[in-house]
C-alpha cells in the first residue's frame, strides 16, 4: 500500500459539519485492491489478538463485534486501516469515534477518513494504521505498545493543561468559538471585536499591577498585613547573616521558600534545627536569590479559588504521602502509588505521579528513614514539604464547607490584591470556623492559579470552576461573535464580496474581508494573493478590530482545510460552472456542489442561504436546505422556482423593467435601477447585475435600510480600487483596454456580450489557460476566444501546475484552431513581451481585453501607464 497525501481538516467539511476534526489519507491499495480481508489467511485472527479492543466497533451491522463480522465477509483494507487509526487513538487515551472510507474515481485508491483529538496524533495514528495493517498481512509481530506510548507523548507535548482545556471546553459547550494563538496555552475566546484572549488562567482582564503583587511574596504579605489579614510572621533574607537573623527572631519551626516560586518548587516545611535551616535556605536560593522565612504554622492547606471576586471552590491539599503495609519499602510503595490509573506525568492525569527528589529524601532522613526502609502497617509517611498537585499531591474538595466570614475574607483579599482569577493558600486546622477562631493564616495570593484540584479532586464534589470565567468574560447578553456573510461560487465570489463589503462599510460597521487578491481590514490590504481560505479567514476573525467579516470561501481551501470558521449568519451561492474539474476528486458538476454546499450547511438556524436561481445545482441545494431560512436570486422575474418560493412566503431578488426587485412574499420593493449600478455598465453586464443583485438581497436581509443599500450599489465602481482585475476598462484616446479575470470558460463567455457591445474597429485578446485544469477546458478557453476576438494574444507565464507553459500554450491554440483555423495567434513567452507587443501594434479605436492573470499585475500596469498617458496628454495641452 502507499500513501499518497495526508490531510488536516480543521473546520466544516465535505465529510462532515459538525466533526471538524478529521485526517483524510489517501490510500492506494495496489495489488490488495484485489484482496479483500476474508482472502487473507489468518488475517482476522491476527487482528483480533494484536488489537482485540476492535470487538467494541460496531461498524455497518450495529452491533459489538459487527467490525469483525465485516472482516469475516470480507472487506476492504481502507475501511480496516480507518477502524485501526480510531482504535489506536482511544487506546492511546483520545477517543476517536467517527471515520468513513470511500473510493475514488481511481481504482483502489480511497479515502481513508476518521477524526483525531490532537492533529500530530491523527497523523502518527494514519501512518501507524498502515504500518499495522500490513505486518498483519504478512504475518509479522507488531509492537503496539510502542505507538500507544509514542501518541501518548505527542498528545501531552502538545494538549492544553487542565486548566486551559476547561476553559476552552466550557466555551466550547457554550458556543463560543475559540482558536489557539500558538503551541502553548495561549488562547482567543470569540471573534474580531469580541474576543478575549487568556493564557492558563490570566486574562486580559487580569491586572497586570495585581499580577506583580501576587508575585512578590514579601509585597503580598505587606499588603495584607496592613488590611487585617492575619499572615504568619516571616523576613525576607538573601545572606547567612539573615537567615541568623530569621532564626533569633521567629525560633523553630520555620517554613523556607524562594521569594518568586511557584508550584512548591524549593520550599521546605516545618524546619526544627539549624543545620536543616541552612539546607533549606540553600535549597530554595537555587530557584530565587532572596528567600522568605516564616514561622511554620500547624493546620491543613487549603486553597480558595476566587473568581471575579467571588468564592467558587476550595480544596484541602495533602502533601505527597504513602501509608505503610509492615512490608514494602518506602520505594516500593512509592511505586505501587504511581500505579493509580488516576496518576500520570505532569497535568495528564487527575493526579501527577509521585518522584523523588532532595525534598523526598530530606523529610525521610529527619525520620531516620531511606527508601529502603519499611515503614509500619498504618503508617502514613509524607513525601514532599508542600502539598502541590504538581509534586504529587492530592486534593478534597471543601467548598461546601467553609465558613461564611472565610467567604468574606477570601473575597476581599482578591479585591486588595485585584486580582480577577486568584488562588488564596492557607494554612488553618480547618475552614468551617473563621480564622480568627482557629489561628490560621494566610499563606499566598496566587494569580494564574490551577484549576486541576478544583476540576478532579481526589475525594468530594468536581467543581465546575471554569463556568465563572467565561461568566466573567461574557456576561448575559454579551456575544463572542461577529457577524459573518460567506460568499462562494464559481464565478463573482470577488466582486460580490467586495460589494457587500461596501454595503455593510457604508452603514458604519469596521469589515475585515477576503478576496482572491487579498486580505482587507477596512479596505486596507493587509495581505496580498489569493487569500480565500481557512488561514485567511482567521486572520480576519483574529483582529480585534474588526466588527463584521465578509469571506469569500474558495473550493481549494475547503477540500484542503475544511472551513475557516464554524457557522455563518449568511452564505452566498453565486453559482456552480464547470472549473476545478479534475482535481482533488472532483470530477463532475454533482461533486463540486458537493464542495460549495459545505457552506450552504454552515449557516445558523436563524441564518439565510442565498442562492442563484437561474442555476440548477444552486437550486438542488436549496430543496435539500432545511436547517436555515433560504433565499433566491434570478435574472428572470418568471423563474419557476422564484414564483414558487414566494408563494409560500419565500424571499427572493429578480430583475423586472430594469430595476432590481425585492420579493418578500406578495410583497414587492424596489431596490435600484439597474442603469444606476456602475459595476452592470449599463445593464450590459448580465453577470455583474446577478453579483448585485445577490449582495443586495445580502444587505436585505442582514437588515440594513433599502436606501443604505441603494446608496453604496450606486457608488460602487468597476475601477482599480474597487473592483481590481475584475471588468476594468480604461478608455485612451484612441483604444480602450479592458482588464478582467475571466479566467475560466464561463466567465469568457460572461464577458463576452459586453466585448461584442463595445464599438472597436478590432477586438484583441489576451489569453492564458491553467495548468491544473482539464485538456478540454484549456482547449475551451481557445474555442471561445476565437468566438470573441479578431485577434489573440496567448502566453502562458503562470500559473502552470504541474504542466509546461508549451503544453498550455498548445492546447489553448488547439482550441483556436478548431474554430478559427486562419484567426491571428501570437504566442509569447513573458508579460513584458505581451504588453510591449500590444501597445506597439495598438490600432486606432482598438478594444483590448487582457484576462488578468495572462499578464503579471495586469490591472496596476494598465492603471500605471493610463496615468502615464494622461499626464503627457497634459503636458502637451499646456
Amino acid at each position: 500500500m502507499k500513501i499518497q497525501s495526508i490531510q488536516v481538516l480543521k473546520g466544516p467539511n465535505i465529510w462532515s459539519i459538525k466533526r471538524k476534526k478529521l485526517i483524510q489519507m489517501r490510500l492506494d491499495l495496489e495489488d490488495l485492491e484485489e484482496r479483500p480481508s476474508n482472502t487473507i489467511p489468518g488475517f482476522k485472527e491476527r487482528l483480533e489478538q494484536l488489537i482485540p479492543s476492535l470487538y467494541n466497533h460496531r461498524c455497518s451491522e450495529g452491533h459489538k463485534g459487527g467490525f469483525f463480522e465485516r472482516l469475516e465477509r470480507g472487506t476492504w483494507m481502507g475501511h480496516i486501516i480507518e477502524h485501526i487509526a480510531l482504535e489506536i487513538q482511544t487506546l492511546a487515551g483520545m477517543f476517536a469515534g467517527f471515520g468513513r472510507t470511500r473510493s475514488t474515481s481511481t481504482t483502489g485508491v480511497y479515502n481513508v477518513v476518521f477524526t483525531y483529538v490532537e492533529e500530530q496524533v491523527g497523523l502518527y495514528a494514519a501512518k501507524a494504521a498502515v504500518n499495522i495493517a500490513e505486518a498483519l498481512i504478512s504475518g509479522t509481530s507488531y509492537n503496539l505498545e510502542n505507538d500507544i506510548m509514542h501518541m501518548r507523548k505527542l498528545r501531552d507535548d502538545v494538549r492544553f493543561g487542565p486548566s486551559t482545556g476547561s476553559i476552552v471546553d466550557e466555551a466550547v459547550s457554550r458556543n463560543i468559538p475559540y482558536f489557539r494563538l500558538n503551541s502553548g496555552s495561549l488562547v482567543q475566546l470569540g471573534q474580531g471585536k469580541n474576543q478575549v484572549r487568556f493564557r492558563a488562567t490570566i486574562t486580559d482582564r487580569t491586572s497586570n499591577i495585581a499580577v506583580d503583587i501576587a508575585g512578590n511574596k514579601e509585597e503580598t504579605k505587606r499588603i495584607l498585613n496592613e488590611q487585617a489579614i492575619p499572615v504568619p510572621r516571616g523576613l525576607t533574607i538573601s545572606s547567612e547573616e539573615g537567615l541568623q537573623k530569621a532564626v533569633r527572631e521567629l525560633g523553630f519551626p520555620l517554613v523556607f521558600k524562594p521569594f518568586n516560586g511557584n508550584h512548591g518548587r524549593g520550599a521546605t516545611i516545618n524546619v526544627n534545627n539549624l543545620a536543616d535551616a541552612e539546607a533549606a535556605f540553600e535549597l530554595a536560593r537555587k530557584i530565587s536569590p532572596k528567600v522568605i522565612v516564616e514561622r511554620f504554622i500547624e493546620g491543613h492547606d487549603f486553597r480558595v479559588l476566587v473568581i471575579n471576586y467571588k468564592m467558587v471552590a476550595a480544596a484541602m491539599r495533602q502533601p505527597a504521602h504513602v501509608t505503610g503495609d509492615g512490608v514494602s519499602t518506602v520505594q516500593q510503595l512509592i511505586d505501587i502509588e504511581n500505579l493509580d490509573p488516576r496518576r500520570g506525568y505532569g497535568h495528564e492525569n487527575v493526579l501527577t505521579e509521585i518522584t523523588v527528589d532532595h525534598d523526598t529524601e530530606s523529610l525521610l532522613r529527619k525520620k531516620g528513614y531511606t527508601l529502603q526502609s519499611v515503614p509500619a502497617k498504618g503508617e502514613v509517611l509524607y513525601l514532599k514539604s508542600t502539598a502541590n498537585l504538581s509534586t504529587g499531591g492530592t486534593s478534597v474538595d471543601v467548598t461546601d464547607l467553609v465558613h461564611p466570614l472565610n467567604v468574606f475574607v477570601c473575597e476581599r483579599i482578591a479585591r486588595i490584591v485585584g486580582l480577577d482569577i486568584c488562588g488564596i493558600d492557607i494554612m488553618a486546622t480547618n475552614l468551617s470556623d473563621p480564622l480568627k477562631q482557629t489561628g490560621g493564616v494566610v499563606l499566598e495570593v496566587n494569580a494564574a492559579p490551577g484549576f486541576r484540584m478544583h476540576l478532579a479532586p481526589s475525594e468530594g464534589t468536581p467543581r465546575n470552576v471554569a463556568a465563572p470565567v467565561l461568566d466573567m468574560l461574557y456576561p448575559s447578553g454579551a456575544s463572542a461573535r461577529i457577524p459573518i456573510i460567506a460568499v462562494t461560487g464559481t464565478n463573482g465570489k470577488t466582486t460580490t464580496t467586495r460589494l457587500i463589503s461596501h454595503i455593510v462599510k457604508n452603514n458604519g460597521y469596521r469589515v475585515g474581508y477576503t478576496t482572491s487578491d487579498g486580505i482587507y481590514i477596512h479596505d486596507s490590504m493587509l495581505k496580498d494573493g489569493d487569500t480565500t481560505g481557512p488561514a485567511s479567514a482567521a486572520f480576519v476573525l483574529q483582529d480585534p478590530t474588526v466588527e463584521f467579516a465578509v469571506l469569500e470561501t474558495a473550493r481549494g481551501g475547503i477540500l484542503r482545510s475544511g472551513l475557516g470558521f464554524d457557522t455563518c449568519n449568511i452564505a452566498v451561492l453565486t453559482n456552480i460552472q464547470e472549473d476545478h474539474l479534475g482535481i482533488s476528486d472532483i470530477n463532475t458538476l454533482d461533486d463540486l456542489r458537493r464542495v460549495k454546499s459545505v457552506l450552504i450547511e454552515s449557516v445558523r438556524e436563524d441564518g439565510w442561504a442565498i442562492l442563484n436561481a437561474d442555476d440548477q445545482h444552486c437550486l438542488k441545494i436549496g430543496q435539500k436546505t432545511t436547517h436555515c431560512n433560504v433565499a433566491y436570486f434570478s435574472m428572470d422575474a418568471e423563474n419557476l422556482a422564484i414564483i414558487e418560493h414566494c408563494s409560500k412566503g419565500g424571499t427572493a431578488a429578480f430583475v423586472e423593467k430594469g430595476f432590481v426587485i425585492i420579493k418578500k412574499g406578495g410583497w414587492k420593493i424596489p431596490l435600484c435601477r439597474i442603469h444606476n449600478i456602475p459595476i452592470t455598465y449599463g445593464g450590459t453586464v448580465k453577470f455583474m447585475i446577478q453579483n448585485a443583485m445577490a449582495a443586495g438581497l445580502a444587505g436585505y436581509l442582514w437588515g440594513f435600510k433599502v436606501s443604505e443599500i441603494r446608496g453604496a450599489m450606486e457608488t460602487f465602481h468597476p475601477s482599480v480600487d474597487q473592483t481590481p482585475g475584475r471588468m476594468n476598462l480604461f478608455d485612451f484616446e484612441s483604444y480602450k483596454i479592458l482588464v478582467d479575470y475571466a479566467h475560466n470558460p464561463d466567465g469568457l463567455l460572461g464577458i463576452q456580450p459586453f466585448i461584442a457591445a463595445t464599438p472597436a474597429s478590432i477586438r484583441t485578446g489576451v489569453i492564458s489557460g491553467t495548468g491544473d485544469r482539464r485538456d478540454d477546458d484549456i482547449r475551451q478557453m481557445g474555442r471561445i476566444a476565437a468566438g470573441i476576438f479578431d485577434k489573440i494574444v496567448v502566453c502562458q507565464e503562470r500559473y502552470l501546475r504541474g504542466r509546461t507553459a508549451g503544453e498550455i500554450t498548445g492546447l489553448l491554440v488547439e482550441g483556436i484552431r478548431e474554430v478559427a483555423p486562419q484567426k491571428p495567434v501570437e504566442v509569447l513567452q513573458s508579460s513584458e513581451e505581451v504588453w510591449n507587443f500590444i501597445i506597439d501594434h495598438v490600432q486606432p479605436d482598438e478594444l483590448i481585453t487582457i484576462i488578468s492573470n495572462t499578464v503579471e499585475n495586469a490591472y496596476q500596469k494598465v492603471n500605471e501607464h493610463h496615468g502615464n498617458t494622461r499626464k503627457a496628454e497634459y503636458r502637451q495641452s499646456s
